[in-house]
């Protein structure tokens, strides 16, 4: 888990604040949630997840199996965990906070579990991450655009992140909803409304997995819209930290 400095000026969390674990999307690093992670400094205490095979961690092997990443993070979260705590996921992140919170809801539930970009499961991989070859990753990292079309298009950049989305995508490729108990944590479900792979109808069906309720906010934009509406998107994750949301699904459109 990595941790990001406060912009300058600006204090960092107050004694007791709720820890909130953060979780990359597909080929991403900690890096790339660092802007919501310094937005968020002066409310909560915010950590983000490094997954093996990049950045800091380059020199390992990338993990290709969902279960065995969230088993890996569910330790390190559990690990780290010194009073309140929410999980928070974007795209592939929101499929690993879902799975270390159903690892750690024996011993205690998260809580709230903010879901962003991401449709909920199914006994079958999703349609959009079942990719076979390199070039079929590449057009759909262009189509998501969460690279840039330079990294893209330069063979040494290309290969330098190639191993990191492999790895991703033959593990969402082969991930599939196991059946058990329907956690108690509130949802808070965040999207994009020109998301070209995951619609407000997918993401609403995780309404189906929890007892706790949801409250869904439908942003403009489309798969990475977290950057563009950093104001908001860290007022939706405080208020399910602090709060949690009552029973009932509530929808908020920006």
């Amino acid at each position: 888990m990595r941790g990001f400095e406060p912009p300058p000026g600006r204090a960092g969390p107050p004694p007791g604040a709720v820890r909130l674990f953060c979780f990359p999307h597909a080929g991403g690093a900690a890096s790339a949630l660092r802007p919501l992670a310094q937005a968020l400094a002066g409310t909560l205490d915010v950590l983000v997840a490094q997954y093996p095979g990049r950045q800091d961690r380059r020199l390992e092997e990338p993990l290709d199996d969902i279960g065995a990443l969230a088993d890996a993070l569910a330790a390190e979260v559990a690990g780290r965990i010194e009073g309140p705590y929410a999980l928070f996921g974007h795209s592939m992140g929101a499929v690993l906070a879902y799975e270390v919170a159903r690892r750690l809801a024996a011993d205690r539930e998260p809580a709230a579990l903010v879901l962003s970009a991401r449709g909920a499961p199914g006994p079958e991989p999703g349609r959009h991450d079942r990719l076979r070859t390199d070039d079929d990753i590449v057009r759909a990292v262009a189509r998501l655009g969460g690279t840039t079309p330079e990294v893209l298009r330069d063979p040494e950049l290309r290969e330098m992140v190639m191993p990191a989305l492999r790895a991703d995508y033959r593990a969402l490729g082969a991930y599939a909803w196991r059946p058990g108990p329907p956690l108690t944590v509130p949802f808070t479900l965040l999207v994009g409304d020109r998301d070209p792979v995951v619609d407000v109808e997918q993401v609403e069906r995780w309404g189906g997995f929890t007892t706790g309720g949801t409250r869904l906010h439908v942003f403009d934009g489309g798969h990475f819209f977290l950057d563009a509406h950093l104001a908001e998107v860290s007022g939706a994750i405080v208020a399910a930290c602090r709060a949690g949301h009552a029973s009932g699904a509530v929808t908020a459109r920006r």
